[in-house]
């Protein structure tokens, strides 16, 4: 179609788009926890139910639940690379809230997911490789001290909240100004989001 939208997109342009997206939100939903716990006969609603790494490792054993988090870091890693290599920095930033979404709102699972940590930091490690490797370091750092994973993410997506204004700044190298900003920032709001019944729980503990 060559129809002309407002600021010059065409409508087959957009269509395009709009279906690399939902291409993306279902390879995103594809949840290696679960295809893995039914393979071994295993019930990961058990633990805390969460289908993701670190649920995965306490009710199937630590080298599975590492293996489920490497592919879903792949999961974000792979079609976030090839946007970017075939479209550039902004569709790949697209594609990577969308295969987060997918992850953790994934249609398979009637709407539950994992908590998007991986799959997060697989989106950002394929464009963004040094700024990942320093929210990982913030990650392993928080769980060193506080033996507590889920803060490791919370602090973690601080972390991105930071590089985003880093990136607004144009002080973040690499980033694409505002586009890099908002993508961080969307991206952390989804792990904050996902994480909300941990802090419930944290807070709940405070009071006590």
């Amino acid at each position: 179609m060559n129809v002309v939208l407002p600021g010059g997109v065409t409508v087959g342009t957009l269509l395009w788009v709009l279906g690399l997206l939902v291409a993306a939100f279902f390879l995103g939903a594809v949840n290696p926890a679960k295809i893995i716990a039914r393979v071994l006969g295993k019930d990961l609603s058990q633990g805390s139910g969460n289908p993701g790494a670190t649920n995965a490792g306490r009710v199937m054993g630590r080298r599975w639940g590492v293996l489920v988090g490497v592919l879903d870091v792949l999961k974000g890693v792979v079609p976030v690379w090839v946007a970017s290599a075939l479209w550039g920095a902004e569709a790949a930033y697209l594609v990577g809230v969308a295969v987060v979404l997918g992850h953790v709102y994934s249609p398979y699972l009637r709407g539950r997911g994992g908590k998007g940590v991986a799959t997060t930091l697989g989106a950002i490690l394929a464009v963004h490789p040094v700024y990942a490797l320093v929210l990982v370091a913030l990650f392993l750092l928080t769980v060193a001290l506080s033996r507590w994973v889920a803060l490791g993410s919370l602090v973690a997506a601080a972390g991105m909240v930071v590089g985003g204004v880093l990136a607004a700044a144009g002080a973040l190298p690499g980033a694409h100004g505002w586009a890099t900003a908002v993508w961080a920032w969307a991206l952390a709001l989804v792990v904050v989001v996902r994480h909300r019944p941990n802090m419930l729980a944290w807070l709940r503990l405070r009071r006590r």
